[in-house]
């Protein structure tokens, strides 16, 4: 794991997005397993470090979940119908042309992944502690994501929107955008998150050999 992403996970403060969990002991329990889970790996905590900071024992855990495992497979699962859901709205928000839809995906896709560094980096990275069976409803939710991402892209390329040597290969470049933001981005004046987002959309543009015109729109 690189240091640097683990020391600055530390400093900062592990949040969930505010509809996704209801507030009570689940919630606390789950924000402080993602604290601990993406600075500290799955492996690397125990269920008496999760217990510590909320002045439990550790059995009293069992309460709410089976096991640390369940634990982590909760969060795997909020973290993708966040995303699946956050990506569904942007997607309506955006209109009929491709063009303009695949720019609010990926706004959408860097925006989460930067406002919630820790659960985008337990969602990609630590999914692969669980077991098939507690990793398959995530999973199940990211192929819905991939294929609504590549729906965009196979009409856009129908349309002459864009111009792709490969669709398939494309459409999982284009969700890999973000996934490596907690190991180096932390919003500043010299790059906010609305300027990341921006940068995020004409990557994706050029990639995609399309271009808007000064009004968004395409030229």
């Amino acid at each position: 794991m690189s240091s640097l992403r683990a020391s600055r996970l530390r400093a900062a403060t592990a949040t969930l997005p505010p509809s996704s969990v209801p507030e009570g002991p689940r919630r606390r329990i789950l924000e402080v397993a993602l604290q601990l889970f993406a600075s500290e790996g799955f492996h690397g905590t125990s269920v008496r470090d999760i217990a510590k900071p909320l002045e439990l024992q550790p059995s009293a855990l069992y309460a709410h979940f089976p096991s640390k495992e369940h634990v982590l497979a909760e969060l795997v699962r909020v973290g993708h119908e966040v995303h699946a859901v956050t990506l569904q709205a942007a997607l309506r928000d955006a209109g009929d042309d491709p063009l303009e839809q695949i720019c609010a995906l990926v706004r959408a896709h860097t925006l989460l992944h930067a406002t919630y560094p820790h659960l985008s980096v337990v969602v990609n990275e630590e999914i692969y502690a669980l077991t098939a069976d507690l990793a398959a409803p995530a999973l199940a939710i990211r192929a819905q994501s991939l294929a609504l991402v590549r729906e965009v892209l196979v009409r856009g390329v129908a349309m002459g929107r864009f111009s792709v040597p490969d669709e398939v290969a494309t459409a999982a470049a284009l969700s890999a955008i973000g996934v490596r933001l907690p190991y180096w981005y932390a919003p500043s004046e010299a790059l906010s998150l609305d300027e990341l987002a921006d940068v995020h959309v004409e990557l994706s543009l050029r990639m995609l050999r399309a271009y808007r015109s000064p009004g968004g729109r395409r030229a």
